[in-house]
């Protein structure tokens, strides 16, 4: 602690430098292969230099950056120590751009059309965006829309914007509400959809993942395991670059949406302000199908942040139906990290006899680990799992609704340490064996 006041002194071992805000989601969207335009306003100033040599070193085009001597470069230093942010500088320059500035930038973004695949705006109310270079944005065919303040840009008729939950909040006039994030979104939707005037609202979830909403559409849930809040610097650039990408390359928002969450907890995991490539995806989205039952433990405990609420339920999972992922996601809220055990073809036949099984343990597993609702996979021999739950010790553990968790013995495992058994309801005529049933008549 300082001896003229009480506050920490910090010896500066190393300074590092990166791209943030929209220059961080032009250099996410570079390294995954995008060819890249970063259009705006940077000052003549150092920090301006060094921005666009970053650009360049990521092969960012840096032809739409308009550099001028009446703006300076926006700057936020972060002082860190033992992993811990204790102070924050920011310099920024929030006065509305010059006539002469302004017409410029419409003249970068009507140079864009018809080549470019997709367009990202991405707003934080430093300026750039006044009306004339909205209006130059309107009716884009694929825009994409991160803002602060969505208002102003609902006449521009974006495909997708993603506000962050305080963001969807303050736009319907409902900041401080009591609802649980997703409830919330879910509920808003309409009125967010009116009020933005986008096809596809992605609406970040205070750090539990996101929901997407598509008129006419079902909902879809990303999940994010939480993190420390100095973990998540850029993550919502990260985000926004692959969500942007999937898209343009053809993707469906729902795959978009899941790649984009991969991609951001990708990020959250590494110091500082990160990138994602698609090493990094590729080896994030193809994990072990399977865990074996002595990996889980160590598994669950290696990753940062707080200890993770765990959320446990096993079965067969055999011709996965609505009911069957209804129930996996509503098992996924109730923690933060969702394992499901499945029993192995030797279970199966030990409970039900031989030919019942339609699929493979294999392609079970296979159809399981493409929902984003299920964290990890293991798979148990015997008639239950409650050796596994004695060695897992999940803090929930979920089971359907035709069992009543007074003759399950693995209900009773948990008890004894102390957990919490949950039963949910199945969709009506929606099991397996409904669904078999009606195949062989």
């Amino acid at each position: 602690m300082a001896q003229e006041a009480p506050v920490p002194v910090v010896t500066v071992e190393h300074i590092e430098d990166a791209p943030g805000g929209a220059a961080n989601c032009a250099v996410n969207l570079a390294v995954l292969g995008a060819q890249v335009r970063l259009i705006g306003v940077t000052g003549a100033d150092g920090p301006g230099t060094a921005l666009i040599g970053a650009l360049l070193q990521h092969g960012v085009d840096t032809d739409g950056l308009i550099i001028t001597r009446g703006r300076r470069t926006s700057i936020k230093r972060r002082v860190m120590t033992g992993g811990q942010i204790v102070a924050r500088f920011d310099e920024e320059n929030r006065l509305p751009l010059t006539p002469e500035i302004e017409r410029e930038v419409v003249e970068q973004i009507h140079g864009l059309s018809p080549s470019a695949s997709v367009v990202i705006a991405c707003d934080y109310g430093g300026g750039l965006f006044t009306d004339a270079v909205r209006d130059a944005l309107r009716d884009l065919p694929m825009l994409i829309v991160d803002a602060h303040d969505l208002a102003p840009w609902a006449d521009c008729h974006p495909l997708a914007v993603l506000p962050n939950f305080e963001e969807a909040q303050r736009l319907l006039g409902e900041t401080g509400h009591g609802d649980e994030p997703a409830d919330f979104v879910a509920a808003q939707a309409g009125r967010l959809e009116d009020a933005t005037g986008a096809d596809l609202i992605v609406t970040t979830l205070d750090g539990e993942g996101t929901l997407l909403h598509q008129a006419g559409h079902e909902p879809h849930r990303t999940y994010a395991r939480p993190t420390p809040n100095r973990m998540s610097t850029g993550a919502g650039d990260t985000f926004t670059a692959t969500f942007a990408l999937a898209l343009a390359a053809g993707a469906t928002p729902e795959e978009a949406a899941d790649l984009a969450q991969t991609a951001a907890s990708v990020v959250v995991h590494r110091p500082g302000t990160a990138v994602c490539t698609w090493d990094d995806l590729f080896e994030a989205t193809q994990p072990e199908a399977v865990v074996p039952p002595e990996r889980l433990p160590a598994l669950l405990e290696a990753a940062p942040g707080p200890r993770a609420r765990v959320v446990f339920t096993n079965g067969s999972f055999d011709v996965l139906n609505r009911g069957d992922v209804t129930y996996l996601q509503q098992a996924r809220q109730l923690g933060d990290v969702l394992v499901v055990a499945l029993n192995s073809d030797k279970s199966v036949e030990q409970l039900k006899g031989p030919d019942h099984l339609v699929n493979t343990l294999e392609d079970r597993a296979a159809v399981l680990r493409a929902l984003g609702c299920v964290d990890h996979i293991t798979v148990f021999d015997e008639e239950t799992p409650a050796e596994l739950i004695r060695m897992l010790r999940p803090d929930v553990y979920v089971t359907g609704g035709d069992d009543h968790p007074d003759v399950l013995p693995e209900a009773a495992v948990v008890k004894e340490y102390g957990g919490e058994v949950r039963v949910l309801d199945y969709v009506p005529d929606q099991s397996t064996t409904a669904i078999t049933n009606r195949g062989r008549t």
